[in-house]
């Protein structure tokens, strides 16, 4: 599948710690606020993040689950305190690994943070049972190099869940993709197909993409 060129610099400006990653931990932190952003500006409602996340306490004690990119540690909401489990953070930003250790001290939860680019992880083939993926993908420069990469560390039968911003989630959003282009914190991003035809070359099955609003949500089993 041909796909476009990669954007350039969308990395340096996450790295850098861009002011808009505080005000989104920020809004997404207070739920009452996050249900109206969310509603005005996306067309979507946050508690259908909140729903993916939990698949987290679902899993197994001694299961591994990586958070790319962890942002400000919002995926952490589905993480049972009672939970004996290995929690990867991983994030291309010092800043936002060190919102997401606090946001984990806070809950009383332990988390194993890891500056790393999504598209180059620090972790073994097939040691990770879980990966989420929470409005991350469209901040990538080359998302297909990052579900390749995610796929790799995951185990047979492992997940993959998470959202984006995706292309053609309508022509409302155009303008916020052009701004956040502008302001170098899109990457190129995908549209569903080209997700869909990502995660299948990828080796993932049992795909599912859900739109909602600007976002699609998605879920993929790792063969």
């Amino acid at each position: 599948m041909k796909l476009p060129t990669p954007v350039r610099g969308v990395s340096e400006v996450w790295r850098a710690d861009h002011p808009w990653a505080s005000f989104y931990d920020f809004v997404v932190e207070h739920e009452p606020l996050a249900r109206v952003a969310w509603g005005v500006g996306m067309g979507s409602d946050v508690r259908l993040l909140h729903d993916a996340a939990a698949e987290i306490g679902r899993l197994p004690d001694r299961s591994t689950v990586l958070d790319v990119p962890s942002g400000g540690g919002v995926a952490l909401r589905g993480l049972r305190p009672s939970q004996r489990l290995t929690y990867l953070a991983a994030d291309i930003s010092p800043a936002m690994l060190g919102r997401t250790s606090a946001n984990a001290a806070r809950r009383g939860l332990a988390v194993g943070p890891v500056q790393a680019d999504a598209g180059r992880l620090p972790l073994r083939d097939a040691s990770v049972d879980l990966c989420v993926s929470f409005t991350g993908l469209h901040c990538f420069p080359d998302p297909s190099a990052a579900v390749h990469e995610i796929a790799r560390v995951l185990r047979p039968g492992g997940v993959l869940t998470g959202s984006a911003f995706l292309n053609d989630t309508g022509r409302r959003y155009d303008v916020m993709r052009a701004i956040g282009r502008l302001g170098g914190l899109l990457g190129r991003s995908a549209t569903s197909a080209e997700l869909r035809a990502s995660l299948r070359e990828a080796g993932f099955t049992e795909v599912v993409l859900r739109p909602a609003g600007a976002l699609v949500y998605f879920r993929a089993v790792r063969t």
